[in-house]
């Protein structure tokens, strides 16, 4: 994989048409490799968005996902939530994807949307609910931030 293969930076805002259909930014769809064959794979996200993954990278996640024992509780648990609203969809030809009901409710879109590249998916809320999330993190120190900042290897 050449570097920003399935990498993705930067903010877009897209209106949600009637359908529930979201346009995915030219500059994702071309970063995506061919083995994705023009798929995502959209599901919850941890906090009140919606998660969407190339179909290689979520291929991975399954993959880790599977090593976790399931006569744990927690792990059950974990899992699930991850997979349960899990969907394939592949962008049409004026690059939008279909969301589901589920999902549209949960991460409370209405006709807004922003589309953000969180380097190994794409994220998309509500503009509303992305500022509550912004003045959140204002309250992370920075001492936490550093300790981030000193993990990365450049």
């Amino acid at each position: 994989m050449t570097l920003n293969q399935n990498t993705f930076t930067g903010e877009f805002s897209y209106s949600l048409d009637a359908k529930g259909r979201v346009n995915i930014p030219a500059k994702f769809r071309n970063g995506l490799t061919d083995d994705n064959e023009q798929s995502f794979v959209i599901t919850r996200g941890m906090d009140p968005c919606i998660w969407v993954y190339p179909v290689i990278i979520w291929q991975a996640i399954e993959d880790e996902l599977r090593k976790l024992s399931s006569l744990s509780r927690l792990n059950r648990s974990f899992v699930r939530s991850t997979v349960r609203y899990a969907s394939t969809v592949q962008y049409d030809k004026q690059g939008r994807i279909a969301l589901t009901s589920n999902l549209i409710d949960y991460a409370e879109l209405g006709k807004e949307a922003l589309i953000i590249g969180m380097v190994n998916k794409i994220e998309i809320w509500n503009p509303t609910l992305l500022d509550a999330a912004d003045q959140a993190s204002k309250e992370i120190e920075s001492s936490e931030f550093d300790e981030l900042a000193n993990q990365i290897i450049l």
